[in-house]
Parts: structure tokens; C-alpha cells; sequence
């Protein structure tokens, strides 16, 4: 066989069969044999029926549309609609005067003038059709009247002249008035036209590829192919490139259009209309969400929520089915898509094993017996898979696009069902003064931040800096806890909540592509075994039988991963809560020098997280390798029993294309083993989200409409009237079996058996012990609480219709600007609005800030301490129009001077009067001058008495007992020192912190050199060659296995069967098998070593460097961006960088393997591979920009609707108080929008590449196919093999730029813990810094011109400070706000930039390493961190000391004077603490610091003294601890708030702006009639009782 003949074949077989004489013998041939099939002669029929059932559909509509056909529907419906309807669709209502031209106007009714052009276009091109037929009946009719013609062909043409009759009307019609007409000819039209296209190239086109047929209508001459032409044109060309016309979902209110919905079918099969994007993201360092494509009107929220709630919402669907059948009927045109193009894909994936085969066979046999042409073959091998990856992509393109819509659906559905569901409290503190409203998302359940994919997406939230008793907190009381305990009901129901929007979520939309699974595997499997059977006989059958052997391989290992996988994330877990714990009491810890320990601790955690993640690792490795061996073995032994058993001869085209199949039989194997724990997981998730919404409990008003019953019948009730009568209300329906999600609940019930009307008007209080059911009482009336009447006269009312306001407890802020928190949709009115601020005492909070009013709050209002967030509420309430206020304890978080403020400006001035204002309060001292009407309750949930407040105290001894505790605390409060100020600022542009630092471009140098050094350890150039000549050694031997089949095949070309010595060849393709065992392995897991020493390394770095650093740099860095770099960035680079860097060396030298495989048979293929490589790389490029844009873009665009989402649920109780459901459902929907607009061009980016890749590599193969077959004389063998690697190589092109891209958003985890490791550290501990093993030995301190600065070039705030304290003394620091007090106690711990000499029991602390010097001083802050964990934890967190020593601690320190023995929830060394002490009070959390302090021993100890923010007993409690239970040589230093806590000390120092003005004995500092300390006690309402205390500290 000759090298040129195939050529020849193709440029001859053209030339005869366009020749004229040739065309006249075909014609012949074609009209005289009789044995041509009957559908070839009669294929013209075809056009004639589709038109003849054209016509028969387009009567049909005209008839239905007729108007005695509308009238008689009309009739027959209770509505007009269909009659509206159809008008609509066939107008455009014009808005105002049109002043464009009738033509102008015309043509724009058309879609615009391109539009106008095509159609005009395809009209003339059906035009010239129908005059050609005619000319062809024509002359047919003169052929007739020769004898031995057939009067059939005439009546072929005679119904092709009907056929364009019809489309030359419906190409009018497409160009005439109504947009329904012309779209519904638009669509028959095309219809026509393709089939019309499809007859003729089946009769005329495709013979031309055969040997053996002839174009069918031959006889007609040039005359045919101008038909074929214009059929081509007006068929195919025109209805694939014309635009189309964008038709609005809702004709009445049309969106702009997205680019897709105008965009030509050409255009979005390859994804054209996305290049603008492509190429102005690539030409801008950034687009911005505003510059993305806008949203489809079929993919906005609200088109969505139309669609689907009919189907997926409880109160709108019909049937209780689970959601995944919802959905399926929401979506089922996409569903059909789905399944037709996965078909498709799975049709075509056999192209190229057909394709190969019947080229390699061709070659083989030198063309005997072929059918058609080469050249089909070769074109089939570029066609087949772009058609495939076409259709794949559109699959994915549907699939993606459904999951975005899906995402919309289940986050709205879930909103709008959240609106509807009862919130319950869950304990005795809850029910009582802690409204269910209160709490807000515990930081377990934030979801911004930890949902959030990119690395480089920026924290929007922030971690508030400690913030002590100020002008604007107040502490609770002893008998109180705190309002939101972890774990509470409604953190519990908010953290529940945000994972089926952010966790579930995300599984569902995970297995999105379970039609793989339904579809494609158990399809993609037949096919190939059909194959197989064909090529290889029932061999095959036998490599099933192999497979399915072997398949349980991998599903138990996978099994086994999953439960290593699941305790890794334990110990992954528990690192985490180490490092996020250490993080937030980061400054604890430096203060107490816990650094080393620390760091150790955290390691150990560390260690053996990656311990498991060994483990994980090769177990995975084993999965991978069993998938990898299960076909290569399946392969084996049916190349041994078709060779060995059934001696039959092995060849290049039966090894090639079975190799091919036995590819896609691997892939089958992965797809299975990845897609079903993804789609069981998905399957939970939807359960979970179908439980919410069937099986949660609703309010009462939602209740009722759901099981379609009535409320329960309330009596007559005057108009106007507030109150309740003869009613019980519990937190829960009992009779309902559908609870909220949450822990157990106490069975609270509020009773009211007589007749409780509240005043219009007036003040009303409601009063009563801690756990009475106040808050519950406010609950009831909005209509929070399950109502039980009591009889039919019982009722419960609070009118709407002039507004109610409601300020809940624990205040609940939105993250907005104060402004925007306050007006809260409100028209806003600037003098009403500055009234407000006026009155609610927020004009100096306000003024603290920078951007005032317009700063933001952040998450859980984290910017406001928790007095200014309380104002912030009740400004809200006070700013509203409503007419009815409910108020609950607004004044609990506030301290005794705002209060009063708040009380005489606000509750008695012009805006609060003439409102109705119901206030649960516990400071009845403060708010009964302006009680009109007060409602005491018991502790048994019963009112106890209603009218005066003189009758109310009467009646309940232990309110009268709280009122005087308050009086004593609201007379204690008086004599403060001081004011401090809160300490989270904000930027003059309002931003709640500054803009992270983001990188732009690609991954630097620096950062991958980090990662490279880190890897390699000690002998970095050795292990990176180990493992790129490992794996450039297995790339060659799967190569060498490829060929060698080849090689194989090639002995059966060249000797007798018989010669073949099957059993070597056996022997030495198992043996490759073997070694490419052993190699992979060994080199994987010496990268996976490499990437774990990586891991340990960084880790180490950063968690060092992060506490090492100064506390000037932890100032000004939020924690969460801190613990996002411990934690989510180092997931990162644990799993996908040393995964991702493996995968790109791998890829890399796989590809330039298979490169030089090609090179070697056609060196030519060098210049065109190299171009490949090149284009596609510049495609990746290109993608991977815009790819990165819209990917930062997206992520910030989710932020916005979970952060949204979780302050809505948080706020549920207040949203629906005021009546702000719509206003909040339509601001979810706007971000949801947003978001939106994101996820589908990400998506989209995607198809664009993959296309353009699979074309290349398309093209690549087939350019090689042509190049051997037609210009070389290589025997088949090896052109199956170049073949086998252009393909290949091909493919991996799209896999290496993915790879790459994945890459670069992973290695910015690299650069962001880069950024950490370089940042300013304190001083390394030094050998000649660690002090004398006897030091300290007293508490003597001597200071010697102490100055100190917070920055190199910032100011000093201590100047030249000298003093000294004797071992054993007390002494007290006085000071107003920013005299130096807190910097004085960090200069002595060398936490700030100090000049001068500090001497700490004789020894220069300056010379002492840092952590000795701070283990050995203890600090109790104004609020003490505490860890979460045991109270024997918190003591003693390394395990030091015996329990013994550390009950002595506790009840030194009064801890047990404050519980009996016997009290219920008493605190012991096994109590739990939640993070940072939240579940304690203040005053216990001062009490088990004094303990820790205690316990540590040191000589020095230093107390930022905040007891104005205790209760008086505790307070006294640990006065008299610190008097009594310390050593005698232990000092003390009291920074002072309260001048009671000081002026029995030995001694007094009074600063002033950074200077020692006093030092001296109180007496002394008190006989100074000028000095700063008597003018403070003067000052005072104590000062007999302070000159007492001094005088008796002086004589003692």
C-alpha cells in the first residue's frame, strides 16, 4: 500500500464525482437500479410529511386562538386570563409618544436591525429554493415526455414546491407583526428547513464519503448544489448565527437582558457571547460585580420564587412529597436537557475508539472492504468528541445553572419559612428577663467567614476588643447569668438555621451531577461492553467478570477513608479550637508569658492531626491505585484469554480502541466510587431542609393556615384595647409534634386569670424577680407564645394599626451603619432623627467615631460596647412612628448616669409622649417616677398584682429586696473615677476595619519558596529530583506499556501466529505493571512526607510568629483574619497545595512524555505541539484572570446574603414586632440577586475554556491523523500509538490549566501566612535572659525614669516615671481617662516601646527574656479571658499543680463564700466554661482570676480593678481576699475606678497625662488641701466614709 494512495483516493473521488460526464452516469444509475432501498428513492417524502403536519399543528393554533373559540373559553372559565394573555403576547403597549419612524419602529419590533437582516436574508434564500424547484419540476416535466422516465421524480419535486410554498409564508410571517406569530414561525420555519437540509445531504452529501454510492439527485446538475447551498444557508448558517430576539418573562415589567438570552445558538454552544467578558476582565486589573453580565429575568429571585413555591413551599404545595421530586417538577425542561445531553456525550465518547479502530483497520488491510473514505475516519476522530464535549458541557452549563437556582430557591424558601416559625427559650433565664429575640449567631455559628471558598476573599467580620465596665456597660446581677449562654435554644435555632443555607446547602448543590451517576455510568458501561464483545468476543466478559471481582476493592477502602477521614477532622477539630481559643485571650496569654507552653500545646494538637492525615493520605494513595489497576488487570486478562484461550490474533486497531473503552471503564469507576457518598449526603441535606419546613413548629397565626383551621376564637374585644384576659401561653405547643430544633425546654407557662388591660397612653411597668416571665409577657402580646384561652370570653390583644415598636433585651443590631440601624426603612427625617440621638444619649458615642453616625456595626454590632448597642435598640423603637413601644429592660445594659438620661430627656420628653410604652425593667428604682401603671409578676409565671408600685412591692418581698440592692449599687456607681471609653474605632469612611492586604497577580516567588524550602527539609535538590524522576519514570513506563501492546500486535503483522510467543509478551507487560506499582507508590508517598514536614513547618512558623509578636500589631489586626490564617489556610495548603504541586509535576512530565512519544513517529509535530501548548496556555491565561475576578466577586457577594440571613433570624422576634418581614424579604432577594449574578458567569468561565481546549486537542489529533495516514508509511501499530498519545496529551491540556488555576488560588494561602510569619516580633527568648532559678524573691519594684510610646514615632505616654514599692506593699493608681494608668502596668511587662530601668526584685527586667519576666507577674484585667474548657483548665492549663492547691486557690479567693455546698449549679473544678467566660458572671469571672492568680504565686500583682461592675457582695467578697489571702511579700497595684477599692492602701499615686503628680500614704495625699487626690474625694457623695478609711489605713 502506498503512503500517497489514501490522498489520492479523496482528491480523485472529488474531482469524477463533480465531473459533468460522471454526473450523467450517476443519474442514470440512480433512476434505472431497482435495488436501491426504498427509503433512499422515497427520502424526499420526508419534507412533504413534516410539512403536511407543519400546517395541520399551525391550523390547530390558528383555531384555538380564534375568537369563537376564545369567546367559548371565557365562558367555560372563571377568569379572562387567557384572553389577557394573549393580548399581551401579540402587542407591545407603548408608554408616552413615540417619535421614532414607522420603519425604525418596525424593525426594532423585530428585535433590531440584525435581526430584520437575517430574516430578510433567509426569506430571499427561500425564495431563490422555490424558484429552483419550480425550475426542476419544469424540467422534469420536459424529461417526462421521454419514454422510460418515471413520473415519480416529478412528484418528489411537485411536493418540494409545496414544502418551500409553506416556508416562503412562514419566512413572511417571521417578519410580520405579533411576537407570539413570529416566534411560533420562527420555530417551524427551522424545523422545515433542517429536515428539508438533513434529506438532502443523506441523499447527496454522504454518498460522497462512501466508494460505493453516488449522489442521488445527481441528474439535476448545478442545479443541486445551489439547492444544497441555500439550504445550508438558510437551514443551518442563518438559524445558527442570527441573534435572538430577547422576549421578557413578565411582557409588563421586562429586565435588561443578559447576554445569553440574545445571544445566537452558534454563539451559546461555544460560548462566544461570554468574550467580552473574558477579554475585559483580561485587560482590567479587577471588574467589579457591577460590570458583570445582569442576571437572566428567569434567574432572579423572584421569577424563581413564582415558579417553585407552588411545588416546594409547605404553604403552597399540595402534596407533604419529599423536595427532591419538588424540584424535579420545578425544573423539568432542564431535566430532559440533563439527560439528553449526557446521552449525547455518552454516544459520542465512543468516537474515538470507532474511529481509531476503523482507521487502524483500514490501514491494515490496505482499504479492502471499506466502506468510506479515510478521511470520514480521521474526521470523525475531531467531530465525535467535540460534539461530545459540547454536549458535556452544555450538561454541565444546565446543571450548574440549576444548582445556582437551586441555591436561590432553598436560602429563600428557608427565609420565608424562618418568619413563620416560634422561637423558643429554653431555660428559667431565658423565659423570664431574656426575651427569645435576644441572641444573636454565637460565634460557632458564624458562616461568613468560614463558608467563605477563597482565600483571597476578605474577613468581613471582626472579633471586638475586650471591653471592661464602662459609662455604657453594666454587669448583671450575682443571680443572674448572662443572656446568651452557648448552646442556648436560639443560638442553637440561628446556628441550626445558617447550616442549612451554608453546610447542607452545599452538599446538595455538591451533587448536582448525580445524573452521572443515574445515567451515564450504567450507559457508559453497556456500550463498552457491547464494544469490547464486538472487538474482543466474549474475552470481554471475562475482563467484567475481573472488574466486578475486583470492584469491592475500592468501596472498602474508600470505607475505611472515610472513617480515617472522620477522625482526622476530630483532630483537626481540636487543633482548631485550640488555635481559635488562643487567639481570642492571645493577650492573656502574653501578659501571663504563656507562650512557649503554649505553642507547645497547639504543637502537640498539630502533631497528631497530621499523624492522621498520614494515615489519610495512604489510604487515599490505595484508592487511587486500585481504580488505576482494576482496567490495566481487566485488560490483562482479556488480552490473555482472547490470545492464550481462544487463540485468536491480537491487532493494532482491536488493541487501540479497546485500551480506549477500557479508559472510560476506569473512568466509570471513579465517577461511581466519587458520586454516591456525595449524593447520599445530598439526600440527607434535603431531608434536613424538608424536616424545617414540614416539621417545625409555626406561630399560632401560621398554624392555623397550614392545617386550615381558624384561630381560636377570641372574645370582643373594645378597639384600641392592650391587655389580656383569662389566657395561658407556653413556649411550645405541646399538642404538636413538630419542635423546633433545639435542646429541651423547661415547661414555663404564663398565666393571666383575671382581666390585665395595659393604659394608652401612659408609662406602663412590668416588674418582678429573675425568671417571673417578663420578657414572656411581651412575647404573648406580639404573638410569639402559644396561646391557650382559658374560655370564650379570653382574648389577647395588641393593636397594629398604628404601629408597634419593639427593643429587646439583648439588643439586636443589623450589619449596617448606626444610621441605617436606627431608621430601619423609616422615611428619614433629619430633625426627628437628631431629636433621637439627642434623647437616647448616643451624640458622644457618636462623636467617638470618626464617621459618626455612618460608621458600621459590624457582625452582632461588634463596633458598640453593649450600653451603646442597648441605645442603639431603643432609638430604633423611639425613631419608629409606631404608637405602642415595648420595651424590655433597655436600661439593664446601661450604667446609672445614662439611665438617668435616658429616663428624664427621652421617657419624659416630647417624643415619647402620647405613646403607649410597656417597659419589663429590672431598675425599678430608676423608672418608677414615671410608672403611670405597674404589672408585678411571681415567680410562678402569675401576675401578682397590677396598679401602683407601692402595692406591687407589697406584694412581693423579693422585689422590694432587688429594689434595695439597687439602690446600693445605684449609690455605689455615683462615686466612680473615671469614664472608659470604648476601644473599637472605626475609619473616618465608616468601614468597621481596614481593607485587607490582597495580593494581586500571580503567586510570588517569596511564597513558593516558602512552601519548596519548607518541603525539601534539610536537602531540598535531593528530594525534588527523587520525586520528579520518579514520577518521570512512571509517565514513561505507561508510555513504553502503550507502545508495547503496539509493539505485540506488530508480531502478528510480521510472523505466523504460531511464532508469537504470547506468554513472553505476558510476562513482560505484567511486569511493567508491577514496577509502575511500586514506583508510584514510593514516589507518592515521598511527596506526601515532603508536603506533611511542609505542614508541620508552616504551622509552627506562624502559630510562633503570631505569638511572638507585639501587642501594638494584635491592635490593629482583627483576630478573625489571624485565626482564618491557622486555620483555613492552613487546611489549604495541608490538602490541595501539596496535592495540586504533585499534580502539575505530574501533569507536566506526562505531557511532554506523550509530546515526545508523537515527535518521535512525526517529527514534524514538534512546531504544532509546541503551538497547541502555547494556545492553550494563553487560553488558561486568559480564563484564569477572568476566572479569579469573578471568583473574589463571588465570594464577596455571599458574604453579604449569609450575613444578612443570619442578623434576620437572629432578629426574628424583632423583624416581625415591627412588621419588617417584606421589607427583609426583599432585601434577601436583592443579595441573592447579587450573588447570583456572580455564580453564573464562574460557572460559565468554565465552558468557555473547556470548549476551546477540546477543540484544540480535537485538532491536534486529527491534524496528526491526517499527517500519518495520508503523507507517511508507519505501520498501523505505531500510528495507533501516536495516535493514543495526541489524544491523550490533548486532553490533558484542559487538565493542566485547571490544575495551574487551582494552583493559584490555593498558593495565596501561602502568601497570606507569609504575610503573617514576616510581621514585627518582641524580642527572642536568649540562654543569658533566663533569671536565677531563686528570683523572685519578693515583690520589691524599683522604677527609674520609665517613659513609653505605643510606635517608634508615636508620642510618650509615661514621661520619666520614677518611684519605688516595697515587697508587701498596696498600693493604688488613681488617674482620670488617658493618664497612663493601663500603660504604666504594660511598660512594667514590656509590652510597649519603654526607655529608662525597671527592677523587679533587684534584676533589670530589660535583661530578663520576656516569658520569664511576665510567668512571674500576675495581671487580673477589668474582664478576665477565660479559656472554654473545665475551670481546672483555666486555673491550671498545664497541668501543674494538684487539685488541692487548686480548691485552696478557689476558696482563698471567696469563690466558695459566694455557693453553698449544696446549691444547685454550684461551681466546681469539673464546671464547664464556655469561651471567654460567657457563661459566668463578671464578678465570677474576677473571682477565678484572683484564683488563677493565686495559683501562680507570683510577687508582683497587678489588678485592673473594674468591681463597680460587680455586686456588692462579690465585691466585698474579693476586697477582703485581697486583704487577707495573699502573702505577705506578695505587692499589689490597683488601678483604681472606685476610690472606696484604694484609700486603705499603703500607699497612693495619682497620675496625670503621663506624670506622677502624688505618691504618698493616703493621709498624707489627703492633708494636701491643693492636691489631686483630696479634690477627687471632694468631689465625691462619700467623703466622710473615704477620710474614715484613710486615717484607719494609716493607723493600722
Amino acid at each position: 500500500m502506498g503512503a500517497l494512495r489514501p490522498l489520492g483516493d479523496l482528491v480523485s473521488s472529488v474531482q469524477i464525482v463533480f465531473s459533468p460526464d460522471m454526473l450523467r452516469v450517476q443519474s442514470a444509475e440512480a433512476h434505472a437500479s431497482p435495488k436501491e432501498p426504498e427509503i433512499w428513492r422515497n427520502s424526499l417524502y420526508i419534507p412533504a410529511g413534516a410539512a403536511a403536519l407543519s400546517a395541520a399543528l399551525l391550523l390547530l393554533h390558528i383555531a384555538s386562538h380564534s375568537e369563537p373559540v376564545k369567546f367559548l373559553r371565557s365562558k367555560l372559565s372563571a377568569s379572562h386570563t387567557v384572553s389577557a394573555d394573549d393580548a399581551s403576547a401579540d402587542t407591545v403597549v407603548a408608554s408616552g409618544v413615540d417619535e421614532r419612524s414607522h420603519i425604525r419602529r418596525y424593525v426594532d419590533d423585530l428585535g433590531g436591525p440584525t435581526i430584520f437582516t437575517f430574516r430578510l436574508a433567509r426569506l430571499l434564500s427561500v425564495v431563490a429554493l422555490l424558484a429552483l424547484s419550480v425550475v426542476t419540476v419544469i424540467s422534469s416535466g420536459i424529461r417526462k415526455a421521454h419514454p422510460g422516465t418515471s413520473n415519480q421524480s416529478a412528484w418528489f419535486n411537485i411536493s418540494l414546491c409545496a414544502v418551500y410554498v409553506l416556508t416562503l409564508l412562514l419566512s413572511i410571517a417571521t417578519v410580520a407583526r405579533g411576537q407570539r406569530t413570529r416566534s411560533i414561525a420562527c420555530r417551524h420555519l427551522a424545523t422545515l428547513l433542517a429536515v428539508t437540509w438533513g434529506v438532502y445531504m443523506y441523499r447527496d452529501v454522504w454518498p460522497l464519503a462512501t466508494y460505493s454510492l453516488s449522489p442521488f439527485d445527481a441528474s439535476e446538475g448545478w442545479v443541486l448544489w445551489a439547492k444544497v447551498t441555500l439550504l445550508t444557508i438558510a437551514g443551518v448558517i442563518i438559524p445558527v448565527t442570527a441573534p435572538r430576539q430577547y422576549i421578557p418573562l413578565d411582557p409588563k415589567d421586562p429586565q435588561e437582558p443578559s447576554p445569553e438570552q440574545t445571544a445566537s445558538i452558534i454563539s451559546l454552544i461555544v460560548y462566544f457571547w461570554l468574550d467580552p467578558l473574558i477579554w475585559k476582565a483580561f485587560k482590567t486589573p479587577h471588574l467589579k460585580l457591577e460590570e458583570l453580565p445582569p442576571n437572566a429575568d428567569y434567574d432572579m429571585v423572584q421569577s424563581l420564587i413564582k415558579k417553585s413555591y407552588p411545588r416546594l413551599d409547605p404553604f403552597q404545595a399540595k402534596t407533604n412529597r419529599h423536595m427532591f421530586w419538588g424540584l424535579l417538577r420545578v425544573f423539568p425542561k432542564e431535566c430532559f436537557i440533563l439527560t439528553i445531553m449526557i446521552v449525547i456525550k455518552v454516544l459520542t465518547g465512543l468516537a474515538s475508539p470507532i474511529g481509531i479502530r476503523q482507521l487502524l483497520a483500514y490501514m491494515e488491510t490496505g482499504g479492502q472492504g471499506a466502506i468510506v473514505y479515510p478521511w470520514v475516519w480521521i474526521a470523525w476522530l475531531f467531530f465525535g468528541p467535540l460534539i461530545g464535549s459540547i454536549a458535556f458541557q452544555w450538561y454541565i452549563f444546565y446543571a450548574t445553572r440549576v444548582a445556582a437556582r437551586v441555591q436561590a430557591i432553598i436560602t429563600s424558601l428557608v427565609f420565608d419559612h424562618a418568619l413563620r416559625i416560634r422561637v423558643k427559650a429554653d431555660d428559667d433565664k431565658s423565659v423570664g428577663s431574656v426575651g427569645p429575640s435576644a441572641s444573636t449567631t454565637p460565634d460557632t455559628a458564624s458562616v461568613v467567614e468560614s463558608t467563605l471558598d477563597s482565600p483571597t476573599s476578605e474577613e468581613e467580620t471582626v472579633r471586638a476588643s475586650s471591653v471592661g465596665a464602662d459609662s455604657s456597660g453594666k454587669a448583671q446581677k450575682k443571680d443572674e447569668k448572662p443572656a446568651t449562654a452557648p448552646g442556648g435554644e436560639k443560638s442553637n435555632l440561628v446556628g441550626k438555621l445558617n447550616n442549612l443555607v451554608t453546610v447542607d446547602m452545599e452538599k446538595i448543590t455538591a451533587a448536582k451531577d448525580f445524573w452521572v451517576l443515574l445515567i451515564m455510568a450504567p450507559l457508559q458501561i453497556g456500550l463498552s461492553i457491547w464494544f469490547l464483545y464486538d472487538v474482543l468476543g466474549w474475552s470481554s466478559f471475562v475482563g467484567l467478570a475481573t472488574m466486578l471481582a475486583l470492584f469491592p476493592i475500592p468501596g472498602y477502602i474508600t470505607s475505611i477513608t472515610q472513617k480515617v477521614q472522620r477522625e482526622k477532622m476530630k483532630r483537626t477539630d481540636a487543633r482548631t479550637q485550640a488555635v481559635t481559643e488562643t487567639m481570642n485571650v492571645i493577650r492573656m496569654i502574653k501578659l501571663f508569658g504563656w507562650e512557649p507552653r503554649t505553642a507547645q500545646q497547639i504543637g502537640e494538637k498539630r502533631q497528631d492531626e497530621l499523624d492522621w492525615q498520614k494515615k489519610y493520605q495512604i489510604y487515599t494513595l490505595s484508592a487511587n491505585i486500585s481504580n488505576y489497576m482494576i482496567p490495566l488487570l481487566t485488560m490483562l486478562s482479556t488480552f490473555f484469554t482472547y490470545t492464550v484461550i481462544m487463540k485468536q490474533e491480537l491487532s493494532a486497531s482491536k488493541i487501540f480502541s479497546s485500551m480506549a473503552v477500557f479508559e472510560m471503564l476506569r473512568e466509570c469507576l471513579f465517577v461511581t466510587t466519587d458520586f454516591i457518598p456525595l449524593t447520599i449526603q445530598a439526600k440527607v441535606s434535603l431531608e434536613r431542609v424538608h424536616d424545617f419546613l414540614y416539621k417545625t413548629e409555626l406561630l399560632d397565626s401560621f398554624a392555623a393556615i397550614k392545617e386550615g383551621e381558624a384561630l381560636v376564637p377570641a372574645a370582643e374585644v373594645i378597639p384600641g384595647v392592650i391587655g389580656i384576659r383569662e389566657a395561658a401561653f407556653t413556649w411550645a405547643n405541646e399538642s404538636d409534634r413538630t419542635p423546633t430544633p433545639g435542646p429541651p425546654r423547661r415547661k414555663f407557662t404564663l398565666r393571666v386569670e383575671e382581666d390585665l388591660v395595659f393604659e394608652r397612653g401612659h408609662f406602663n411597668l412590668i416588674v418582678g424577680p429573675t425568671g417571673s416571665g417578663k420578657t414572656s409577657l411581651l412575647m404573648a402580646l406580639l404573638g410569639e407564645m402559644h396561646y391557650i384561652p382559658a374560655g370564650p370570653s379570653s382574648y389577647a390583644s395588641l393593636p397594629r394599626e398604628r404601629g408597634v415598636a419593639y427593643a429587646a433585651q439583648e439588643s439586636w443590631v443589623q450589619n449596617e451603619t448606626i444610621r441605617d440601624n436606627i431608621i430601619f426603612g423609616s422615611p428619614y427625617d433629619e430633625e426627628h432623627y437628631y431629636k433621637v440621638i439627642e434623647q437616647c444619649a448616643l451624640q458622644r458615642d457618636l462623636s467617638l467615631f470618626d464617621a459618626g453616625d455612618m460608621t458600621e456595626v459590624g457582625e452582632k454590632g461588634l463596633t458598640l460596647s453593649g450600653g451603646q448597642k442597648a441605645r442603639v435598640t431603643l432609638a430604633r423603637a423611639i425613631y419608629s412612628s409606631a404608637e405602642i413601644l415595648l420595651l424590655d429592660d433597655v436600661l439593664a445594659a446601661l450604667d446609672v448616669h445614662t439611665a438617668k438620661w435616658i429616663l428624664d430627656k427621652c421617657f419624659r420628653g416630647d417624643l415619647v409622649r402620647g405613646r403607649t410604652v410597656i417597659l419589663v425593667t429590672h431598675n425599678v428604682a430608676i423608672a418608677s417616677p414615671i410608672a403611670d401603671f405597674v404589672v408585678s409578676l411571681g415567680t410562678d409565671g402569675r401576675i401578682a398584682s397590677m396598679g401602683s408600685l407601692d402595692l406591687a412591692l407589697a406584694k412581693n418581698k423579693k422585689l422590694s429586696k432587688e429594689l434595695q440592692e439597687e439602690k446600693e449599687e445605684i449609690n455605689k456607681a455615683e462615686h466612680g473615677v473615671d469614664e472608659v471609653k470604648p476601644d473599637v474605632p472605626a475609619r473616618k469612611d465608616g468601614k468597621l476595619i481596614v481593607e485587607e492586604e490582597v495580593e494581586v497577580g500571580h503567586v510570588g516567588w517569596p511564597a513558593m519558596k516558602l512552601y519548596v524550602k519548607s518541603v525539601g527539609g534539610s536537602h531540598p535538590v535531593l528530594f525534588w529530583t527523587w520525586i520528579a524522576g520518579g514520577i518521570l519514570a512512571t509517565n514513561c513506563i505507561i508510555a513504553g506499556q502503550i507502545w508495547f501492546l503496539g509493539y505485540w500486535a506488530q508480531q502478528y503483522e510480521e510472523h505466523d501466529p504460531q511464532d508469537v510467543h504470547v506468554a513472553y509478551y505476558l510476562s513482560i507487560y505484567s511486569a511493567m505493571l508491577l514496577v509502575l506499582t511500586a514506583m508510584f507508590p514510593l514516589t507518592w508517598m515521598t511527596s506526601v512526607i515532603g508536603g506533611l514536614r511542609a505542614s508541620r513547618k508552616i504551622h509552627r512558623d506562624l502559630v510562633a510568629s503570631v505569638l511572638g509578636t507585639t501587642l501594638r500589631w494584635l491592635d490593629k489586626t482583627p483576630v478573625s483574619r489571624i485565626i482564618a490564617r491557622c486555620t483555613q489556610d492552613i487546611d489549604t495548603i495541608d490538602s490541595k497545595v501539596q496535592n495540586f504541586v504533585f499534580y502539575l509535576i505530574n501533569q507536566t512530565l506526562d505531557m511532554g512524555v506523550r509530546l515526545f512519544a508523537v515527535v518521535i513517529f512525526s517529527p514534524i509535530f514538534s512546531i504544532p505541539g509546541v503551538i497547541i501548548v502555547v494556545t492553550g496556555g494563553a487560553c488558561g491565561r486568559v480564563y484564569m484572570k477572568a476566572q479569579l475576578c469573578v471568583k473574589r466577586e463571588m465570594s464577596n457577594a455571599k458574604a453579604p446574603v449569609l450575613g444578612h440571613f443570619g442578623a434576620a433570624i437572629g432578629g426574628l422576634t424583632s423583624i416581625r414586632a415591627y412588621g419588617a418581614q417584606e421589607l427583609f424579604r426583599k432585601e434577601s432577594m436583592k443579595r441573592i440577586d447579587r450573588f447570583t449574578r456572580a455564580t453564573v458567569p464562574f460557572w460559565n468561565l468554565n465552558r468557555w475554556v473547556c470548549i476551546r481546549l477540546d477543540a484544540l486537542g480535537g485538532l491536534f489529533a486529527s491534524s496528526l491523523a491526517v499527517y500519518l495516514v495520508y503523507f507517511t508509511n508507519i505501520r498501523a501499530s505505531n500510528i495507533g500509538f501516536s495516535l493514543n498519545m495526541a489524544v491523550s496529551f490533548a486532553q490533558m491540556i484542559l487538565w493542566w490549566i485547571r490544575i495551574m488555576n487551582e494552583l493559584e488560588l490555593s498558593g495565596n494561602s501561602l502568601e497570606r501566612v507569609l504575610q503573617y510569619i514576616n510581621i514585627e516580633h518582641e524580642s527572642e527568648p536568649t540562654p543569658d535572659g533566663v533569671p536565677p532559678a531563686y528570683w523572685p524573691a519578693s515583690g520589691e519594684l524599683r522604677v527609674e525614669k520609665l517613659s513609653a510610646r505605643y510606635s517608634p514615632d508615636g508620642p510618650r505616654v509615661l514621661h520619666e516615671v520614677s518611684f519605688e514599692v516595697k515587697s508587701g506593699e498596696r498600693v493604688g493608681i488613681v488617674g482620670r481617662t488617658g493618664s497612663g494608668k493601663s500603660s504604666l502596668t504594660l511598660s512594667l511587662l514590656h509590652c510597649i516601646i519603654t526607655e529608662g530601668k525597671v527592677y523587679y526584685d533587684g534584676l533589670d527586667t530589660s535583661s530578663i527574656n520576656l516569658d520569664s519576666l511576665r510567668s512571674h507577674i500576675t495581671i487580673i484585667p477589668q474582664v478576665p479571658e477565660l479559656l472554654a474548657g473545665t475551670l481546672r483548665q483555666n486555673l491550671d492549663p498545664f497541668d501543674q499543680h494538684d487539685d488541692a492547691v487548686l480548691n485552696d486557690a478557689l476558696r482563698a479567693a471567696g469563690l466558695f463564700s459566694l455557693q453553698g455546698q449544696d446549691d444547685e449549679g454550684r461551681i466546681t473544678l469539673d464546671s464547664e466554661i464556655a469561651s471567654g467566660g460567657s457563661n459566668l458572671s463578671v464578678g465570677q469571672r474576677q473571682i477565678l482570676a484572683l484564683a488563677r492568680a493565686i495559683v501562680r504565686q507570683s510577687k508582683l500583682l497587678i489588678l485592673d480593678e473594674a468591681t463597680s461592675a460587680i455586686d456588692y457582695a462579690t465585691d466585698a467578697i474579693i476586697q477582703r481576699s485581697l486583704r487577707t489571702e495573699l502573702g505577705k511579700d506578695v505587692t499589689l497595684l490597683t488601678i483604681a475606678h472606685r476610690l472606696q477599692t484604694i484609700m486603705d492602701a499603703d500607699k497612693i499615686m495619682v497620675l496625670d497625662a503621663g506624670r506622677i503628680v502624688e505618691f504618698d500614704t493616703p493621709r498624707a495625699l489627703l492633708e494636701n488641701p491643693d492636691g489631686m487626690l483630696r479634690a477627687l474625694v471632694e468631689e465625691s457623695g462619700d467623703k466622710e466614709a473615704l477620710l474614715n478609711m484613710a486615717r484607719g489605713a494609716s493607723a493600722s
